[in-house]
């Protein structure tokens, strides 16, 4: 268990954001890890650029009935865990019925805002440990915690108590980051958001405004950019994607103020410029997006690889973002689908080929009740 940095923030600033669709008008690269930054242009001459124009079709709705959905974890079987913000629970989707089974409760879930029970990720040993991760808000912080995933007990009670991995996360009404991913390296991987407080997210001391790299244990991760320090990039607003491509280099999508959202290509120790700057800069002592967007057509969450593409769910903006990649540039402009037709989108989650998982986000308080409940959406790309 381990305890740093705890940040007792809870400030909402004015002109909060996109976030939900609400907003106002270089170190080395870690030894070990496998999240590569950029390729050289030999290497990305060879890779396969996708054409500049692809596809989407809805194949079927997997579940419906869900309350404010919002991490997405697929199980070796095929079934998915999903996490409700609001409620504090963890339900198993059977993928082929739709059946829903309550996990149970995570405790010590305080929802309020943007916070609650956020995003989901299971162990890399998962077929031998059966512990699932969580990032939550808490009273005090947002925090990671793994629990032992128990199918033979009934239901409500597959849940084992909860064991703080990492603490210390600033929490806020709005900006609370909260997605988590285990990256080809096995390490995992955080995004937190500034809490309001804009000043924290180039306070490299801050775990707020970051991406964070640990062990699965919550330690700093090996090979990290700054020593004995789990942040791994920083000078982010609020980032609730991430997603890495087959050459193993790590994506994040990052949602912006009043003007700019972003996708960016993450290198290890970059500063990607918040608050003092906001989508692409004349400044090189910031890494640029390789995309960004007003946010009125965007308020990016989760992201996903397939085909070639990162795909990336848009809350205000309603739609799914298909972005094509050449390396870690976009190779063509982004193309928008499904505008409107789900209403908020949350989170997008490869199914395997070219398939997603994806997950609408209307009970959230943001969301219009004539958009439907929110269900699991399993789609075709390309």
């Amino acid at each position: 268990m381990t305890a740093v940095l705890a940040a007792t923030t809870l400030l909402l600033a004015a002109g909060c954001s996109s976030d939900d669709g609400e907003g106002s008008a270089g170190g080395a690269t870690p030894s070990g890890t496998t999240s590569r930054s950029a390729s050289s242009p030999s290497r990305q001459a060879a890779e396969e650029t996708p054409p500049a124009k692809g596809s989407v079709k809805v194949l079927r709705t997997v579940a419906t009935g869900l309350d404010t959905p919002w991490g997405l974890a697929p199980l070796p079987d095929g079934d998915l865990l999903v996490s409700s913000r609001d409620k504090g629970t963890i339900t198993r989707v059977d993928t082929e019925t739709g059946r829903k089974t309550e996990l149970g409760e995570v405790p010590g879930v305080s929802p309020a805002g943007e916070g609650g029970l956020l995003g989901l990720a299971l162990s890399p040993d998962y077929a031998s440990d059966h512990m699932v991760y969580a990032y939550f808000s808490s009273a005090s912080d947002n925090r990671v915690v793994r629990m032992l995933y128990e199918e033979k007990k009934p239901s409500g009670e597959q849940l084992g108590a909860p064991d703080t991995v990492f603490k210390g996360i600033p929490k806020g009404f709005v900006h609370n980051g909260g997605r988590i991913a285990f990256g080809p390296d096995k390490m995992l991987y955080a995004g937190t958001g500034e809490s309001g407080d804009t000043g924290l997210s180039q306070d490299k001391k801050s775990l707020g405004g970051k991406i964070l790299r640990l062990t699965p244990e919550g330690e700093p991760a090996p090979g990290n950019p700054f020593p004995d320090s789990p942040v791994y990039s920083y000078g982010h607003r609020n980032v609730q994607g991430l997603a890495w491509d087959p050459e193993q280099r790590l994506f994040a999508s990052e949602f912006g103020q009043d003007t700019w959202d972003e996708l960016n290509a993450i290198k290890p120790g970059d500063n990607y410029g918040w608050p003092e700057a906001e989508g692409k800069s004349d400044d090189s002592g910031f890494h640029n997006p390789i995309a960004q967007w007003a946010t009125d057509d965007a308020s990016p969450s989760g992201i996903a690889y397939a085909e070639g593409s990162i795909w990336m769910a848009g809350l205000k903006g309603q739609r799914l973002w298909r972005i094509p990649l050449k390396g870690t540039e976009a190779s063509a402009d982004p193309q928008p689908f499904l505008k409107g037709e789900y209403g908020r989108l949350r989170t997008v989650v490869s199914a395997g080929g070219a398939k997603l998982w994806l997950v609408t986000s209307n009970t959230d308080g943001r969301g219009n009740p004539e958009d439907g409940d929110d269900r699991i959406l399993e789609i075709q790309v390309s």
